[in-house]
């Protein structure tokens, strides 16, 4: 009755056995009281009560339980043996179970033990400890009752106990540190091992002495500079450093720290004067010593070696070397003072560290003269002007040589060494001053050339002088008698006519400087003959332009401004016909020119031709000159003519084949009144044979009159050119370009009705009808 939900029993209603109606944990419940009633069927039913208790008896079901799942506990490492370390407590909800304790795992070389005692597990000290070996213990411990148990892990930290002191690796270090390196640079850290922990094993470091350079980290060792440093000052140093522990007691170890002083290249070379200066002859031969240069370091090793050198600097372009050991300068070639007098060298010593370190120095060599160069005149050749007349004794330049020697290797002497003969002029020794001491006249000499030389013994050079002398007004104009020979030819082809300049007044005016004018003083009133009064320059009129002869003789005059004069022009124009030309014929003259024969041989050539034909001399007209082009070199001068007939004969001309007979026959005698040599005719142009094919050779001459007038000092002559030519003519019965086409000559029935016609080579023949004659 009143049992409530999760009641554990239940009763058969029928029989009323009390069975269990759920599992029963005597640990939660160890005791059930309840009430059970018995009721009938009657009516009306009637019930009785009784009151039921159960006890729950115990069973082993449940398993010790630690009170904690770990421990921990620390020990210090020289406890004793039997020291306890701590408790551990377990509970079993079972009655009457009795719990005992074991170490189950984790008790390393058995240091430990546990015993039962008060209901725990009490845990000892079995064997001493070492902290080097074991610093920690992760002890396994068991509780049972005998059927169940539990377990529980217990950390048991070992401490140390300062029982050992620092240690240093070594009783000496040795370290390099490079001197330049910067204040604070660690050098080294030095480091002692404690086997002991915690305080025992913290470790402060300090240094015995008090050295400035150097400071040490009291935590970690570090030894760092705390000043720079210098090799050249100092090379090592030796520190006593101390490590001591904070154990209680200290306890400490000593070693020694040498720190050696490593030498970078931190000097550069110092040269022993701050420039130098050396001379030198310019004369001397490749590699003379000059002077000698020196440097030192403070620096050791490759450091502190040095060499010297100009890359970089200032060699007197490629002038010197400099040996790199010994530092002597020399010349490398010929020097030149007048080219480099002084030369500011720029040097440098250089040592073998990395990096290299380099010191310049300047060096100054003075190149000393020697006489090695020749007086220099400004010029190879000077052109001095001078009026002509001017008086004797006047300087009339200053002909000066500079020596870019100095002192006494530069004085210079002046002389006149060609040239001056006669002496006309003076060259002072000394100031080269030019002195005429002669009249100097244009007219006789427009200019001297001499030569003069400047000496600085043993050197000498010499110039070339030209004195040309300016022309002064103090001469007259110069004209002759002259003629004007206009050979006329008349032919069908226009412009033959001469209608430019023929030529000008042959005057001439010694002064060249005067400007000459020109005028007919008479003669000319009907204008034949057109002048440029400033040129001279002569023009025919057109009304010369006719087939008839003129003479006609004038009066020129030419003033120079202050001067004239005047000569007589005589104008002569001959009508060259077709007949005089078709029976001219052409003399070759050797050793002759054009100008040569018109003045002066042109008159006593036509008396000496005259002389020979026995006819007058106005009767020989001489129409051509023409130097002859075919014969190279040699001068031979071509002259064409023909002659009229002596009187009484009319207007007869000699045929060309007389003149030529009568001519060459007498050569001699025309040599000897003429003073030429007449050589032998020109080849016919068909003697050569020109034509092919049997062609005929016909010789052809033509004539050119638009030749220009050929001038001399005394004549102008106008030509008319014979044009040699020929002509290749078919032999009958042949035509075309080479004479290569027969012609059937009878074909156009030259034998008339009475006569028959036969072709044959080279023409046809007639056979007369009977009963006739005749060609």
């Amino acid at each position: 009755l009143d049992t409530g939900a999760g009641f554990p029993f239940a009763i058969n209603n029928g029989t009323g056995w009390i069975v269990v109606a759920s599992e029963l944990d005597r640990e939660a419940v160890d005791f059930y009281s309840f009430g059970v009633e018995a009721q009938d069927q009657g009516t009306p039913p009637m019930a009785s009560t009784a009151s039921v208790s159960v006890t729950v008896l115990d069973v082993n079901d449940n398993s010790p339980e630690f009170t904690r799942r770990e421990y921990g506990a620390r020990l210090n490492e020289d406890a004793a043996v039997g020291t306890s370390v701590l408790t551990v407590s377990a509970v079993d909800r079972d009655a009457n179970s009795v719990i005992t304790y074991q170490i189950s795992g984790g008790n390393t070389r058995n240091r430990f033990s546990i015993t039962s005692q008060s209901g725990g597990g009490l845990i000892s000290l079995a064997l001493p400890l070492d902290y080097k070996l074991e610093r920690q213990y992760l002890l396994t411990v068991a509780a049972s009752d005998g059927t169940r148990q539990d377990t529980a892990l217990v950390v048991v930290n070992v401490t140390d106990a300062n029982t050992h002191r620092p240690v240093f690796q070594s009783s000496h270090y040795t370290v390099n540190v490079n001197e330049d390196r910067p204040v604070g640079t660690t050098v080294v850290v030095i480091s002692a091992t404690d086997e002991d922990t915690g305080e025992n094993a913290r470790i402060t470091y300090l240094m015995e002495d008090s050295i400035p350079q150097f400071r040490i980290a009291a935590d970690t060792g570090a030894v760092t500079t705390q000043m720079e440093l210098d090799y050249e000052d100092q090379v090592s140093y030796t520190l006593a450093i101390t490590a001591r522990d904070n154990g209680i007691p200290q306890k400490s170890d000593t070693t020694y720290l040498e720190i050696l002083v490593s030498d970078v290249n931190d000097n550069a070379p110092q040269f022993l004067r701050h420039s130098y200066q050396g001379s030198v002859y310019e004369d001397v031969p490749a590699f003379t010593s000059v002077l000698q240069v020196s440097a030192t370091d403070r620096d050791s090793g490759l450091n502190g070696r040095v060499f010297y050198t100009f890359q970089g600097g200032d060699d007197g372009d490629g002038d010197f070397i400099i040996e790199s050991t010994s530092g002597i300068v020399r010349t490398l070639r010929r020097l030149d003072r007048e080219n480099v007098p002084l030369y500011s060298l720029r040097a440098f010593a250089v040592d073998k560290g990395l990096p290299a370190r380099r010191t310049p120095v300047e060096i100054q060599v003075t190149v000393l003269d020697v006489n090695d160069n020749p007086p220099v005149f400004e010029r190879d050749e000077f052109d001095i002007f001078v009026e002509e007349n001017s008086p004797i004794g006047l300087v009339v330049a200053r002909i000066t040589a500079t020596d870019p020697d100095e002192g006494t290797n530069a004085q210079i002497m002046y002389q006149i060494v060609e040239g001056n003969i006669p002496e006309v002029f003076q060259l002072d020794i000394f100031s080269g001053e030019l002195t005429a001491l002669a009249d100097l006249d244009y007219e006789a000499k427009a200019e001297y050339v001499m030569v003069v030389q400047a000496t600085s013994a043993p050197l000498v050079s010499r110039a070339t002088v030209h004195v040309r002398l300016r022309d002064a007004n103090d001469n007259s104009p110069q004209l002759k008698n002259f003629e004007i020979l206009f050979n006329n030819y008349i032919t069908n082809r226009s412009g033959s006519f001469p209608g430019g300049v023929i030529g000008r007044i042959p005057a001439h005016d010694p002064d060249v400087s005067d400007r000459l004018t020109y005028a007919f003083e008479q003669g000319n009133e009907l204008n034949l003959l057109l002048l440029d009064p400033q040129s001279g320059e002569l023009r025919l009129s057109p009304a010369l332009d006719n087939n008839r002869p003129l003479e006609a003789v004038m009066r020129v005059s030419v003033s120079d401004g202050v001067h004239s004069a005047s000569a007589q022009c005589a104008l002569r124009v001959t009508v060259i016909t077709d007949e005089m030309l078709s029976n001219s014929i052409t003399l070759r003259l050797a050793d002759m020119s054009q100008e040569l024969f018109l003045s002066p041989l042109l008159g006593r050539f036509l008396e000496g031709v005259a002389a020979v034909l026995g006819t007058p001399r106005h009767r020989v007209v001489l129409f051509n000159i023409q130097a002859d082009t075919d014969v190279g070199p040699a001068r031979i001068l071509n002259v064409s003519l023909s002659a009229l007939l002596p009187p009484p004969a009319a207007s007869r001309f000699f045929s060309s084949e007389e003149l030529q007979e009568r001519l060459y026959l007498n050569r001699s005698l025309l040599a000897a009144t003429t003073a030429q040599r007449v050589l032998p005719f020109d080849d016919n142009v068909c003697l050569r044979e020109p034509c092919e094919n049997y062609m005929r050779c016909v010789a052809v001459l033509r004539f050119d009159s638009s030749a220009p007038f050929l001038a001399s000092d005394t004549v102008l002559f106008r030509p008319v050119r014979p044009v040699p030519g020929l002509r290749c003519r078919c032999p009958p019965g042949f035509t075309g370009d080479y004479c290569e086409t027969e012609i059937d000559l009878c074909y156009s029935s030259p034998c008339g009705a009475h006569g028959r016609c036969r072709s044959r080579e080279g023409g046809y023949a007639c056979e007369c009808h009977e009963d006739f004659t005749g060609e």
